[in-house]
């Protein structure tokens, strides 16, 4: 099955450092790792060595954690990047290369040939200099490249018998659901290859993308604590972990999900954003039932509106009750929680007060608290 056998590759130190407002410290990269570690996450990706002394000595310092997540850093298909990404101690290199006309026009200015040669260049010079290390080659903006050109640089650099995977890159977040389960599904067949996918999210496909590549076959997925990255980010932690879980929680049992919030709220501070509302399961909404026919059947059973169990991350349901939709159910499971006794008729009286002053402005939960114990025996 595509879903059971799948690795993340946590960006949040490479991708997460491109957002607008991050700024990582040592200290603090030494901090996300950490918890990402915790978290179980298999390999953590950190900016090239090559972007700053700064991101040279962070890597260093993450790579001496001694984690059990392998470090990986991610450099452009040069060999003055790759020479300084190997005397960093990285367990893996990520190799990466423009193949759409807008970039092979703009950005490197090499035709597909002269990509070829260059990849053939620092791949073997990786590898002898490496031969145990993690090596990776990936196409950037693949959604946007010739399918032609792709599968000619894909399988020239799979006949090269010198890489652990290849990279698929929707780079500005163009790409459906189909498309990649369709790329991918071509190159797992085409090369036997591990695949890794990595999805933007600027027309909102990030999660779609990340499963539909592990439909067609990929077995590495890239993500973001918070989807932080580049413009819009990418595939969220959480949010895949939350796809996941949907589909088969024994999909992701093997990660520490009770982690998931500390996570999010340790990238939130650190970038000074909130973390939305409406965020996969730690938004402050994710749990809150308002409605009274919702707030009746989760009371008798969670899973009747709730696809995830919010205590499996640590997280709390919310019955809200001081507002013109709630039902006498939510009122009663509220005067149960205060061990109140108050006859069905009284609840329902009780109920009617509270919609009818709801409909000025909501109640706060002392204020029906207050009415309650007005009532209680």
């Amino acid at each position: 099955m595509p879903f059971e056998h799948y690795s993340i590759i946590e960006s949040t130190l490479r991708e997460g450092e491109q957002f607008s407002t991050a700024t990582f410290s040592t200290a603090d990269k030494q901090q996300i790792a950490a918890m990402l570690d915790d978290f179980g996450v298999e390999m953590i990706e950190m900016t090239s060595p090559c972007a700053s002394p700064q991101s040279e000595s962070d890597i260093r310092a993450v790579v001496d954690m001694g984690l059990n997540a392998r470090i990986l850093t991610h450099i452009r298909c040069h060999r003055d990047d790759a020479l300084r990404a190997l005397d960093t101690g990285v367990h893996g290199v990520d190799v990466v290369i423009g193949t759409s006309p807008q970039l092979m026009q703009h950005s490197h200015g090499k035709s597909i040939r002269q990509i070829i040669d260059t990849a053939w260049d620092v791949l073997s010079f990786i590898r002898e200099q490496r031969p145990d290390i993690i090596l990776r080659f990936s196409t950037e903006d693949s959604f946007r490249s010739r399918e032609s050109d792709l599968l000619r640089v894909y399988l020239a650099v799979a006949d090269m018998g010198l890489v652990d995977r290849l990279g698929v890159a929707d780079t500005v977040g163009v790409a459906s659901p189909d498309q990649v389960e369709r790329l991918v599904g071509q190159l797992v067949r085409l090369t036997g290859l591990d695949v890794e996918f990595h999805g933007h999210n600027d027309s909102g496909c990030a999660i779609a993308n990340a499963c539909a590549a592990l439909v067609g076959g990929a077995t590495h997925i890239d993500t973001s604590v918070l989807g932080i990255g580049e413009r819009n980010g990418i595939t969220p932690l959480g949010g895949l972990v939350a796809r996941l879980y949907t589909l088969n929680r024994a999909y992701v049992e093997k990660y520490h999900l009770p982690l998931l919030p500390e996570l999010d709220a340790l990238i939130a501070s650190l970038c000074q954003i909130q973390i939305p509302f409406n965020n996969y399961i730690t938004g402050a909404s994710a749990f809150i039932h308002k409605a009274g026919i919702h707030a009746k059947a989760v009371l008798a059973d969670p899973t009747t509106y709730e696809a995830i169990n919010p205590a499996d991350f640590g997280m709390r349901r919310e019955i809200s009750i001081g507002h013109r939709l709630t039902g006498w159910n939510a009122v009663r499971d509220r005067a149960d929680q205060l061990g109140l006794t108050i006859d069905d008729d009284n609840l329902r009286q009780i109920t009617r007060r509270i919609k009818a002053q709801a409909d000025n402005a909501p109640l706060g939960l002392d204020e029906v608290d207050h009415l309650l114990r007005e009532n209680a025996r």
